[in-house]
């Protein structure tokens, strides 16, 4: 199922649906009246999430196109994104090429940080350059994970259960600020930086582990291409080990890092500027497009 949140014209709150091959269906036209997706994957039963997939699909009439705009399908995170660094082998290289101060790889365990996410945009919505503070804007294509239920102490061979579902993510970064200070947390922090979408695609949709293809493209241009099958630290592994000593609490998300041709591997290194298109897309899940304004 590939949940949504989205938003009518003329209305002010969002609202939650299901998005099927004949378009977008409300949650509300199905019986299910969450008031948003967080609330959704903490309190939602499988019985509730079976439900809505039946009628979203084969009882309930789509809305028109062009009456309502996507959003991030979680809008407003309850706790910064969790993020995976230099998790794809070619990607390390090309970050050590730009900067071997920054991102020099001196161990083998996996690279975690934090993303301030205040706001997620969604597919369409656009970004601020922050030309006042960065010039050197990157984008990174990333598969999302969404945790469905509170996770604690984890064995790895579980964690499949305590997955809710998965997204596209764009980690955008300003590798200036970044590389200049002696932590990531402000350079991947900034207003607008964590766009999302254009949906949830629940777990059981998906094969375990998700072996998908990830692209971006800048302009229409191709920039990465690989396949999550080639992470590192694949999510199995991130979940458990992360679980040991904290608890994922629903809804958390988990970014698990970026393939090889962001802007800084380029040579020369070519950043973002006002008026770049930027795609990620995943298989399966769909196209994630943000304008640089």
């Amino acid at each position: 199922m590939k949940l949504i949140a989205f938003k009518r014209k003329n209305q002010l709150n969002p609202e939650i649906g299901v998005l099927t091959e004949q378009g977008a269906v409300p949650a509300v036209r199905c019986g299910i009246t969450y008031p948003d997706m967080n609330t959704l994957i903490e309190k939602a039963t499988a019985h509730e999430m079976d439900y809505l997939n039946r009628m979203a699909n084969e009882r309930r009439t789509p809305l028109e196109a062009g009456s309502y705009a996507l959003m991030s399908p979680i809008p407003y995170p309850k706790q910064d994104v969790i993020c995976l660094g230099l998790n794809y082998k070619e990607h390390i290289e090309e970050a050590e090429s730009y900067s071997s101060d920054a991102f020099e790889l001196q161990k083998q365990n996996a690279v975690y940080f934090s993303k301030r996410a205040s706001y997620c945009p969604g597919s369409g919505e656009t970004v601020s350059s922050h030309s006042g503070l960065t010039e050197k804007l990157d984008y990174e294509a990333e598969l999302a994970v969404i945790i469905g239920k509170e996770a604690c102490q984890v064995p790895e061979e579980d964690v499949k259960d305590y997955i809710f579902g998965y997204t596209v993510l764009n980690d955008l970064t300003a590798r200036d600020v970044q590389t200049s200070h002696a932590q990531w947390y402000f350079g991947k922090s900034l207003d607008g930086f964590c766009p999302m979408g254009p949906c949830i695609v629940t777990a059981d949709e998906v094969s375990w582990p998700p072996v998908l293809k990830i692209r971006s493209y800048v302009n229409g241009e191709l920039r990465q291409e690989s396949d999550t099958g080639m992470l590192i630290h694949g999510i199995g592994e991130i979940i458990a080990e992360l679980s040991q000593g904290m608890r994922l609490m629903p809804g958390t998300i988990i970014a698990t890092g970026t393939p090889k041709g962001t802007g800084m591997g380029m040579n020369p290194p070519v950043f973002l500027k006002p008026g770049d298109t930027v795609v990620c897309e995943i298989e399966g899940i769909g196209r994630l497009e943000n304008t640089i304004v």
